[in-house]
């Protein structure tokens, strides 16, 4: 997942393959698309992503440098007495010397952060248990199981090892640029399972079977893959789930991810899962623990950081107090523009297509160079938008909640909530997982961060309210939002000044 496009007209939010929902959120609703221009199935046709001209050009970035979060309170459960010991080096892993060179030379890591640490020995350690993990954003995760893909597959049979599932498109690609970048050295091949567009449209039918080692990709495209027999599941070893409470929450893909499991475990029973998210809330995390143990009929590894550590330390939390939506506006120009340009890149988050559309259109007028992402775009416009974003060519990039869960850019220091997330079927009830992968967004990899909460009626402050009472914590309120020295008071206090 990549790029971002100065001062485009329109706006535009991933898809996130609303077919397959049982219920929306609001990201959902601002990214249905025209049905006047949906095609019949172009979610089957491999995807015609060129993955090479999506590349983030290192020497465009500001920092390189990754700092170990602070994932001191990890909470690890195994099923039965096989010996795990803490990896504290890569070479402890028994890895092939084509991984390490990827690892060292690629990835540029020096050694395991702790969450890999307990983790990477639980995947990698024969009888390959499964293994429900959840851990901070930022601290490490993909890499997990992107190594655990990389370590599984036998490069010398040529046909599908190894199935990451991901909710979104720009979620997938961005796995898939890990995984290319880890595995360069390995020979490994790879397949990218995303909807493509209708003008590069070729029926299923016509399509030869898979026979790449390692795919990734959404839940709607794998499963006609799968359904249609073009993806053969008899040789899989390990099936990763990403951001696994919303694949497998009643109100996300259920349904689909259901399907393919069963799929795998038919073809193959010892097929390893993983499912790794920042949250799982506990009516997830119960049907997904009931849910791998029925389907593939054992136990299950756990690995969770304790509620209180989910708060990320490392990013201040804000409220800004507007009299109007006019004000959230102005905020946005005078402060988080002049003020905020100075430590990093911003992500704006707003509630609907509608609200992306006012915010993008408004802020264009004043002269500002700003890029919004939501459905409305092709998708290599959306390509191109978050590659340009990754490589810090535009600052300032306004989003749904597409991009809250998973995006990953070190330079992203800003978060401003234009609207705090709420429940599609109960608007005045927070969103409590989305408020927290949107802070996420913020500080990435331990680095400082700063959100802003733009609050301007009574609704807005209870809210806000039930917010904090959840995560136990007290967000401080700045003095005025017409005042410089407040804002830069904040920013100070978050180590970005």
């Amino acid at each position: 997942m990549e790029g971002n496009h100065p001062a485009a007209d329109g706006s535009s939010a991933a898809t996130m393959e609303p077919k397959s929902l049982q219920s929306k959120s609001w990201a959902d609703v601002a990214d249905e698309p025209d049905p006047e221009q949906e095609q019949p199935g172009p979610s089957d046709e491999k995807s015609d992503v060129q993955l090479d001209s999506l590349a983030i050009d290192e020497s465009k970035r500001v920092n390189n440098n990754l700092t170990d979060p602070d994932d001191s309170r990890i909470e690890a459960v195994t099923s039965d007495d096989t010996p795990y010991t803490s990896a504290k080096r890569f070479e402890d892993l028994n890895l092939s010397p084509e991984l390490l060179k990827g690892l060292y030379i690629e990835m540029k890591f020096e050694r395991p952060s702790k969450i890999q640490t307990i983790s990477l020995p639980m995947i990698l350690t024969p009888p390959y248990k499964n293994l429900i993990a959840q851990a901070h954003n930022g601290s490490g995760k993909t890499t997990c199981f992107v190594l655990g893909m990389l370590s599984r597959v036998d490069p010398n049979l040529k046909a599908p090892q190894a199935l990451c599932i991901c909710p979104t498109r720009e979620l997938a690609i961005q796995n898939m640029e890990v995984l290319l970048k880890m595995g360069k050295y390995t020979g490994i091949t790879t397949e990218l399972a995303i909807p493509s567009d209708s003008a590069n449209y070729i029926p299923i039918q016509k399509r030869p079977p898979i026979t790449e080692q390692v795919i990734i990709g959404t839940p709607g495209t794998i499963s006609k893959w799968v359904v249609a027999r073009k993806l053969g599941v008899n040789q899989m070893k390990i099936l990763v789930f990403d951001e696994a409470d919303h694949m497998l929450a009643e109100s996300g893909f259920q349904d689909e991810s259901v399907k393919i499991m069963k799929a795998i475990q038919k073809g193959n029973s010892s097929c390893q899962v993983l499912l790794f998210s920042a949250t799982f809330d506990d009516a997830v995390q119960a049907f997904v623990s009931k849910i791998v143990k029925e389907i593939f009929v054992r136990d299950y590894n756990q690995m969770f950081v304790k509620k209180e550590e989910l708060s990320l330390e490392s990013v201040k939390q804000y409220k800004v107090q507007c009299p109007d939506e006019l004000s959230k506006i102005m905020v946005i120009k005078d402060k988080i523009f002049e003020i905020g340009e100075k430590v990093g890149q911003t992500i704006i988050f707003v509630r609907s297509r509608n609200s992306a559309s006012m915010l993008h259109q408004a802020l264009v007028k004043y002269g500002y160079e700003v890029t919004t992402i939501q459905g409305a775009l092709k998708q290599e416009d959306r390509d191109r938008i978050i590659k340009e974003f990754k490589e810090g060519l535009t600052q300032v990039l306004i989003s749904t909640d597409l991009l809250a869960r998973g995006f990953d850019q070190s330079q992203v220091n800003l978060v401003v909530n234009f609207n705090l997330p709420v429940r599609y079927d109960s608007p005045s009830e927070p969103d409590y997982e989305v408020y927290l992968h949107r802070v996420g967004r913020a500080g990435r990899f331990g680095r400082k961060g700063a959100v802003f909460n733009l609050l301007c009626d009574d609704r807005d402050n209870m809210i806000m309210d039930k917010i904090e009472q959840h995560f136990n914590a007290q967000i401080t309120e700045l003095g005025s939002w017409k005042s410089n020295e407040d804002f830069e008071d904040a920013l100070k206090k978050a180590g970005l000044l």
